[in-house]
């Protein structure tokens, strides 16, 4: 069966945006005449026909939500739910929670299960597993909106709500060497996702900013408790080489201190050591963890709203915005002030 031709393939062979497609083939006043022309006879010459199913889609509401998280056990997420829920019950909608466990076959599973359900939109995170995202076109495609918060992929135009990563890291990191750290060990999310990406970037230009050498040997790909028992040797190894650890979760941190203590490393005395995240076991650790609080619940207020905004959209001329919320320093004992 011939592949039919979509507003998404036609946007990319022309190099344009879906939307400015969309528009264009609707005679918008907003398109210039030239681009119009242009878009409908490209769409004329490979026979463009509008999905009717997407269509039948848009026009038939069920009132459902579908979110695809990695994780329900991890706090930030729980809170993040917490946030959807309460925007989309207030707007009369109901919410399908799917569990991705960090796995990319079962969240293209999650996709097309929440498709065959046909819900009126989706709010997603990626799973750490993610590279291919057909099955996000194929939601998209089929006249479901997505959008994205934490974790997204640069290849699809959509809404996204984050927590500024970038800026978060920066005043973890600042905070570190304003109270006497020099030599800062990063435990680091993979580099393909943009959470690992932006923190690990925001660390770097703490250093910068104060005049300390970047040492790409203090960089870990260390993300989960899991992944600090196994590096447990490596890190005890640089013990006597840092004063400080800025690791890309709490869990994480909490692990770390775990590891440091158990081999006689006083924290904060020694070595200080502040986490991503602030989720309750931030406060119930011991030392308590310094953090910066990553506002799960803001974030799911967030996106559910921008995601209504697209399901109540009638003209179908949506432009995807990106919504980046300010994180906040939470000093506790793990460093020393």
């Amino acid at each position: 069966m011939a592949h039919q031709v979509t507003i998404k393939d036609i946007a990319k062979i022309l190099g344009i945006s879906a939307s400015t497609v969309s528009r264009a083939l609707k005679d918008h006043p907003d398109i210039s005449p030239k681009t119009k022309r242009m878009v409908q006879a490209f769409a004329q010459k490979v026979n463009y026909r509008p999905n009717a199913l997407a269509l039948n889609l848009r026009r038939s509401k069920t009132n459902t939500i579908g979110i695809i998280i990695p994780e329900i056990v991890h706090h930030f997420f729980s809170s993040v739910i917490s946030g959807i829920e309460k925007v989309a019950y207030a707007a009369g909608y109901n919410v399908m929670i799917c569990q991705s466990n960090e796995d990319y076959n079962r969240e293209v599973i999650d996709a097309q299960a929440l498709l065959d359900n046909r819900v009126d939109g989706v709010l997603m995170s990626l799973s750490k597993t993610t590279f291919d995202h057909d099955h996000i076109r194929n939601l998209i495609d089929h006249g479901i909106p997505v959008v994205f918060f934490d974790r997204a992929p640069n290849e699809i135009e959509a809404d996204k709500v984050f927590i500024d990563d970038f800026m978060g890291a920066k005043i973890a990191t600042h905070h570190l060497i304003a109270t006497g750290c020099r030599n800062i060990l990063h435990l680091a999310a993979p580099s393909h996702l943009l959470i690992g990406q932006r923190r690990r970037d925001g660390y770097i230009k703490a250093l910068e900013e104060n005049g300390i050498q970047f040492n790409p040997d203090f960089i870990i790909k260390c993300d989960t408790r899991d992944d600090v028992f196994a590096n447990a040797g490596k890190i005890l190894q640089l013990a006597n080489q840092i004063d400080g650890i800025f690791t890309v979760n709490d869990s994480t941190a909490i692990a770390t201190m775990q590891v440091l203590m158990k081999n006689g490393i006083r924290i904060p005395e020694h070595i200080s050591v502040i986490g991503f995240g602030d989720g309750p076991n931030a406060n119930i650790c011991y030392p308590p963890l310094s953090t910066v609080e990553q506002k799960g619940t803001e974030i799911g207020k967030e996106a559910t709203q921008l995601l209504l905004n697209q399901i109540e959209n009638t003209e179908d001329i949506y432009k995807p915005t990106t919504k980046t919320i300010t994180p906040v320093l939470r000093i506790r004992e793990s460093t020393l002030m």
